[in-house]
């Protein structure tokens, strides 16, 4: 029953798109699964969000060269989540041996493509990153996530300066996904709205 209930928290935590969500979403997805599960103290839930992070690898991508490594100053990684599962789990031997068997299982799919990206902002500052081409008639994706003390804006500006999307809602993750009419560039700022300075990590499709 445990196992079968967790199927269920995994396959609702994602949903239905034609070919699958992309990377981008799929990082989304998994921290506010995990926020979720931590808030409701379900080890079941944060489970789920452990398997959607391990199941989709970020790697660096070559459109931003900004020397940053992923796994430096990162966001909490798929073992960090186990980990929380397992304390939240506590004393439950069904539960645990759930979290075992997601820590020990060989990833299926590593995502290739994304734009990956480490940064560190202080209190009140902000990234403006080099404008990054993005193709016209397709769906563009920038996410960008740090720990869960940090609160984080992002904001998209075409190549004329208009704003096309935004995300400034209080939280430590910020997403925006839009369609360019045309292909061209997009500058995306990132700012640390938050009580002190904050590593975050962001990815585009």
């Amino acid at each position: 029953m445990r196992r079968f209930l967790a199927v269920c928290v995994i396959s609702l935590a994602l949903p239905a798109w034609a070919d699958g969500p992309s990377p981008v979403k799929v990082a989304e997805l998994s921290a506010r699964a995990y926020a979720a599960g931590m808030a409701a103290g379900d080890p079941l839930l944060v489970l789920s969000a452990a398997k959607l992070r391990k199941g989709m690898a970020p790697v660096a991508g070559d459109r931003l060269a900004l020397g940053a490594t992923p796994g430096q100053g990162a966001p909490l990684g798929w073992e960090e989540m186990l980990a929380s599962a397992a304390q939240l789990a506590e004393g439950d031997e069904a539960v645990l041996g759930l979290i075992e068997d997601a820590r020990v299982e060989t990833t299926k799919g590593v995502a290739s493509g994304p734009v990956y990206n480490i940064g560190s902002l202080g209190n009140g500052k902000g990234d403006t990153y080099p404008p990054i081409e993005f193709r016209g008639g397709e769906y563009a994706e920038v996410y960008v996530e740090a720990k869960a003390a940090a609160n984080l804006n992002l904001r998209i500006y075409d190549d004329k300066g208009r704003l096309v999307c935004s995300d400034t809602d209080i939280s430590h993750i910020a997403y925006c996904g839009w369609t360019p009419a045309n292909a061209g560039t997009f500058t995306l700022e990132v700012e640390n709205k938050g009580p002190s300075a904050a590593d975050y990590a962001l990815m585009t499709n």
